[in-house]
């Protein structure tokens, strides 16, 4: 994963923290948690507070995440809003904390000018077992501590504040009126800081779980559908009245799914011609017929004559896998006609001519999925399924390896946004 650290394609844009003070109250927290403090002088965390230089002090890549369920998480500054959650059991836990944020603002800004906010992202279950326990999780609910005890000491002073003004002899206390100032010279004027934060309860909406080895939980009204492994506990068992069961590996229904539900932007000459989408799938498709083929091809230095020199010398091969020449096809179709019958393509390769409605709630999560069933096109992957393309990662050779870090930093990480917007449809939103 070196090469991964250096280009910042894993642990990238993370927060430094160096100052003592800092360190102290992420101490407290861990302490919180029941977990050893640290010794490192400096560290990096994200926006759920994070780190992956703590994690390798403690040994275990889930001390925010113990369960992979009810996530753990650190606020030492207002500035992790704007961080991604690189280690995470669930897909919508950015999602969740930047609401935590936007509506708990004024009191991150105050509490964390002296402390530290910690706590759970509590669900209603504390151990997933089956998928009915995912089922459950309908809302969460942020349970907030400080390091410094800055809200306890917060609470304690509005109750001191309510009995002077209710208790006609209460300014008579000199016992009380000392601990209103020792207090107010931690907390600062309440009256002025909301230190306690507003709103603590969220709907938990569709989502991706890291559990039976992925689940898609997607809403529409009352219906829900799932997406997984038959084999995961509690398939087509757990509310059958309710729940629609869809097995990962039947991509017909799954694309039947996405259609109804209007997840999915079918092809169009109005927005595939623009994206480059078919083409860079094409791209994504042959380089990966290339690794195949020769794990050790320098595919850096491959131009477009070696591509072709490449493609006449393996023209059964090429033929023999089909996906590249349907995809050129595709690309000449939607190039005369204007559109794609999708009625007569073959369920395994739909997933290659869309993505997801860029308007639609859903559409990252839907993203994920797609780029799920299009597993070649590893550019894709690290945008939307990063636990995915690590996982893919560890298995290319060492020369593919450095291809895709070398793909990824000339295209994707030199203008996100520019580049999400073009394949993607994706606006402003900065999950990745």
């Amino acid at each position: 994963m070196n090469r991964l650290l250096e280009a910042e394609l894993i642990y990238g844009r993370l927060l430094d923290i160096a100052e003592p003070h800092l360190i102290a109250r992420y101490n407290k927290a861990l302490a919180g948690f029941g977990l050893k403090p640290t010794a490192l002088p400096q560290f990096s965390i994200d926006m759920t507070g994070f780190s992956p230089e703590i994690a390798e002090e403690l040994g275990d890549q889930d001390y925010l995440d113990p369960n992979k369920v009810n996530r753990r998480f650190v606020v030492l500054t207002p500035d992790q809003e704007n961080l991604p959650v690189v280690h995470t059991s669930f897909s919508n836990t950015a999602g969740l904390m930047h609401e935590f944020f936007d509506a708990n603002r004024r009191a991150i800004n105050a509490v964390t000018i002296k402390d530290a906010l910690y706590g759970e992202i509590e669900d209603s279950v504390s151990v997933v077992e089956s998928i009915e326990d995912l089922l459950s999780i309908n809302d969460v609910t942020f349970r907030v501590l400080s390091a410094e005890d800055v809200l306890g000491k917060a609470a304690e002073l509005r109750q001191l504040i309510d009995r002077l003004k209710s208790e006609a002899d209460a300014w008579r206390d000199d016992d009380m009126l000392n601990r209103m100032v020792e207090l107010v010279q931690m907390t600062g004027d309440i009256r002025q800081n909301a230190l306690v934060p507003d709103q603590l309860v969220f709907r938990h909406e569709a989502f991706w779980a890291n559990h039976f080895g992925g689940v898609y939980i997607f809403l529409d009204g009352k219906a829900t559908t799932v997406i997984c492994d038959p084999s995961a506990p509690g398939f087509r068992r757990s509310r059958p009245w309710q729940v629609s069961y869809i097995s990962s590996s039947d991509p017909e229904r799954i694309f039947e799914f996405l259609t109804r539900t209007n997840r999915i932007e079918l092809p169009r000459a109005s927005w595939v011609e623009g994206s480059g989408l078919f083409a860079h799938r094409a791209e994504m498709i042959l380089r990966n017929l290339i690794r195949q083929a020769d794990p050790n091809a320098d595919l850096d230095k491959a131009d477009a004559i070696w591509i072709q020199t490449w493609l006449h010398r393996n023209a059964d091969l090429v033929a023999r896998d089909g996906t590249y020449p349907f995809l050129m096809e595709m690309i000449r179709n939607v190039s005369v006609t204007g559109e794609i019958r999708m009625k007569d393509v073959p369920a395994e390769r739909r997933f290659l001519l869309v993505r997801a409605l860029p308007d639609h709630p859903d559409q990252w999560l839907t993203n994920r999925l797609v780029s799920q069933l299009v597993p070649a096109d590893f550019v894709s992957r690290f945008v939307f399924d990063k636990q995915g393309f690590y996982a893919a990662y560890e298995n290319y050779s060492e020369a593919f390896r450095n291809h895709v870090v070398s793909t990824l930093t000339n295209t994707y990480l030199r203008d996100k946004k520019t580049f999400r917007k073009r394949l993607y449809g994706i606006g402003e939103d900065d999950h990745a």
